[in-house]
């Protein structure tokens, strides 16, 4: 079939595993590239400490000497010993519709996994839930946003004819920013204003202002997330490189916390523009003058993506979910976006779900994660 598999060993080789999806994607209307510079940091094993902890492959695949395919192999250590499992994963796959090429890349990771001792493989998942994760199945039409998987309907057909059967579906609800809040919404609201509870909204300026809540806030994510599918908790040495990963393409006015009398964070949320018509036009290159379109498409879009939000399990049913989502829509109605992005939900989450729908959100759309033995 004159397809070979090799595994990344070469800087040109790590050139093209970063770059190959703009090739593939040329024609795919609604494909964003990725921001490169973060990626050229994900895949470095010096930067990126998930290295230090999980088994890791990097696999290309080639036609006549020209790259066809790629795909990520991970066996997360850490997380397999916690629940009992011996499963590789697979992710950041992209490859033309070719069930040849499909086949090699997927049997490569597979050889590699059994080798070390693995029974099941599941993705896309990368490291963490934090990572794009899920083929896209329903929604091609929508345009994509940060940190969420892009793909042609072919590579889900290509993955079922190979054998994977679902996993896990997660869903995305789209949310409409209402003209005026619910009346619930406001009597929860103004509750807090009168702080009747100990509890304080904190909002935020400056990126600056929000360093000293980084900490705090991905140790609640560790504490409130266990139950996620795929999740691993943020070491210390790695919750600055998370933020840094993101913080600077935030406006800070679109982070709130909750904190008690003792200045403890017991809930947040925190939202981002949509980015994507920016990162688009720059095509995925911030430098020398690319982030320009990031800033102004932030500037212009109407969208809010929310990206990541928790509440301490003691502060449950008090409303500091509907106080947030108020403080955020706020924000999000005064800088002209009309639209909210709930990002990936967990479809069993009915709870989550209910909140989504009470808002008057829509599932606009749904990824699956696979799995299949070895």
């Amino acid at each position: 079939m004159n397809i070979e598999v090799r595994p990344v060993s070469t800087p040109s080789d790590y050139r093209q595993f970063i770059y190959l999806p703009e090739k593939i994607h040329r024609d795919h209307a609604n494909w964003v590239h990725p921001i490169f510079l973060d990626d050229l940091d994900y895949f470095n094993a010096k930067k990126n400490k998930s290295f230090s902890y999980c088994d890791t492959v990097l696999f290309l695949a080639f036609r006549n000497g020209e790259a066809v395919g790629r795909i990520m192999g991970i066996i997360h250590h850490p997380y397999n010993a916690q629940n009992g499992e011996k499963h590789a994963r697979f992710s950041w796959m992209e490859c033309y519709e070719d069930p040849e090429v499909y086949a090699a890349l997927m049997g490569a990771v597979e050889s590699w996994a059994r080798e070390r001792g693995m029974t099941h493989i599941v993705g896309p998942l990368g490291f963490s839930d934090k990572d794009p994760q899920g083929f896209l199945i329903e929604g091609y039409d929508e345009p994509v946003v940060l940190a969420s998987n892009c793909n042609f309907p072919y590579l889900v057909s290509l993955t079922e004819a190979y054998g994977f059967a679902p996993r896990t579906n997660l869903v995305v609800y789209k949310v409409p920013v209402p003209e005026v809040l619910p009346p619930i919404i406001a009597k929860i609201e103004e509750r807090h204003r009168r702080n009747e509870s100990g509890l304080r909204v904190v909002e935020f300026t400056s990126r600056r202002k929000v360093r000293p809540y980084i900490h705090p806030v991905l140790k609640l994510v560790n504490m409130t997330f266990t139950e996620i599918y795929g999740f691993w908790p943020y070491r210390e040495d790695e919750m600055d490189d998370f933020a840094n990963r993101f913080l600077y393409l935030i406006n800070p006015r679109y982070i709130k916390a909750v904190v008690n009398r003792e200045e403890e964070v017991v809930a947040f949320i925190v939202g981002m523009s949509d980015m994507s018509e920016g990162i688009r036009k720059a095509r995925g290159r911030l430098l020398p003058f690319g982030w320009i379109h990031l800033v102004l498409a932030a500037r212009r879009t109407r969208q809010l993506n929310l990206l990541l939000g928790a509440i301490h399990p003691n502060y449950l049913g008090r409303g500091l979910d509907m106080l947030m989502g108020a403080k955020i829509l706020e924000s999000a109605k005064q800088t002209g976006k009309t639209t909210m992005d709930s990002h990936l939900e967990l479809e069993h989450n009915t709870k989550v779900r209910a909140e989504m729908e009470r808002m008057g959100g829509k599932v606009y759309k749904r990824f699956r994660i696979y799995i299949k033995r070895l």
